[in-house]
């Protein structure tokens, strides 16, 4: 059935079909500046009197305009258009997407998902296939996070779209999403993933069925991890970050531009594409990592470490140390810890963890926990390796050994205690209700006479 739906193949436009071939400026955070036409970023200086070529001067604001300058970030745009020509702004139907956590329900149970449906209809664009999991804080207080499903299998063709409150950081799972964005265009396959900050119009276009998940985060942008002692060098890289060049379109057409302000979706009406930038300079924009360059941390001499050492990505909360939310992954690596229990340890937590796989088999539920599903652990709900894991980890030969070969799986983790909605955990009917019946073997291996 699955197999079938993929095959529901949309006739839209995307770079690959249009034999586009995608260029990128590597770095996290660089001062970035490209041109499609020569001498199109004027010289000198951000806002001429008149702009090369004709052009229109556009600055887009990351941070206010007094953050300190090691962490304000902008971009001048230089455009065909200012993108204030648009009609008026008028309600978009919401389908399963929302910000709006006051009336969702509650509970505290471990919760797995197997994978989440694909479209079975037709026609379904990335917008219009946005379900939210769930979330906590306040778009308009600007702090917080929510965690959607992507589920579609059409491109987006004249419809552009924008965050208005946050940052969306979107991870495939099925299917390539070739995504165009005012400063250019990017390509992001399974095993990576990309970061399109707020107020950044953009646009998704499929050549097949896809799905995957988002990270949404209202008032901070992520950042690299601090290293401290392990120095310089590790983890992601800065330099395997990769922006994309200018590319411009110049199309008197029809365009809906789809805007999410304040958690509600409204939706305006233009006559030209919104990509319509020709150059633009500065340290505001989206970018995509492959996470197969994700340079792993790991103990070598005993002890299960603190799964921060894998964080691609944090966005930090209010409190020193602690992240609004983190981006982690397991990836492939060797386990060689001695005299040690070396899958994730049994754990009481105060931060939400959500997980979901990419591909393969997750180490600590192997066979259970399937690609395209997910799993919440909240603040404080008991959670770890399954009896399978757990004996088998217990008893075998510490010889070194590879682990996670093959797979790929994440978390997001939050300080903050995430709601669920109501599509999560009822209109989806992904919800395993057998979960819980996975640690019911666990024995009781106490003995007061032996050691």
């Amino acid at each position: 059935e699955e197999r079938k739906r993929r095959q529901n193949l949309s006739d839209g436009p995307s770079p690959k079909k249009a034999g586009v071939e995608l260029k990128y400026m590597s770095g996290f955070g660089n001062e970035f500046a490209t041109e499609c036409l020569p001498g199109a970023l004027p010289e000198g200086q951000n806002n001429p009197q008149k702009c090369p070529y004709g052009l229109y001067a556009e600055q887009l604001s990351g941070t206010a305009f007094t953050a300190p300058r090691e962490t304000n970030q902008r971009t001048w745009l230089y455009r065909i258009r200012p993108s204030v020509k648009h009609y008026p702004f008028q309600e978009e139907d919401e389908g399963n997407f929302t910000n709006n956590f006051n009336t969702t329900p509650v509970t505290p149970k471990q919760l797995r998902w197997k994978p989440f449906d694909l479209p079975a209809a037709e026609g379904v664009d990335f917008v219009k296939g946005l379900h939210t999991v769930g979330g906590a804080g306040d778009p308009c207080t600007r702090y917080g996070a929510a965690i959607h499903i992507y589920s579609c299998n059409t491109s987006m063709s004249n419809r552009a779209f924008y965050n208005a409150d946050g940052d969306f950081l979107i991870v495939p799972q099925l299917g390539t999403l070739f995504i165009t964005t005012e400063m250019g265009k990017l390509e992001v396959a399974p095993n990576e993933f990309c970061v399109i900050q707020q107020g950044i119009r953009f646009k998704v276009d499929v050549s097949e069925a896809s799905r995957g998940y988002i990270l949404e985060v209202w008032g901070n942008h992520f950042v690299l991890p601090n290293l401290g002692p392990i120095g310089a060098n590790g983890l992601a890289n800065p330099r395997d970050f990769l922006t994309p060049v200018s590319q411009y379109e110049d199309l008197e057409t029809s365009y809906t531009i789809v805007a999410k302000f304040q958690g509600k979706l409204f939706k305006a009406k233009q006559d030209h594409s919104p990509f319509d930038v020709v150059a633009w300079h500065g340290n505001y924009a989206p970018y995509k990592y492959d996470l197969k360059n994700f340079m792993v941390i790991n103990a070598t001499s005993f002890d299960h470490a603190d799964p921060s050492i894998f964080t691609v990505l944090t966005c930090p909360g209010h409190m020193v140390g602690t992240a609004l939310c983190d981006f982690v992954i397991f990836p492939p690596r060797w386990a060689v810890q001695d005299h040690t229990f070396r899958p994730p340890y049994y754990h009481r937590n105060c931060m939400s963890e959500f997980m979901g796989l990419i591909f393969g088999n997750y180490e600590a539920k192997e066979g259970e926990f399937l690609p395209g599903g997910a799993s919440l652990h909240s603040m404080m709900t008991p959670h770890g390796p399954d009896y399978k894991c757990f004996q088998g980890a217990s008893n075998c030969d510490l010889k070194p050994v590879r682990v996670a070969d093959g797979t790929q799986s994440f978390m997001f983790e939050s300080s903050l205690s995430l709601k669920t909605t109501k599509w999560a955990l009822e209109t989806c009917e992904k919800v395993d209700d057998d979960y819980w019946r996975c640690w019911q073997n666990l024995p009781k291996l106490f003995n007061p006479n032996q050691k």
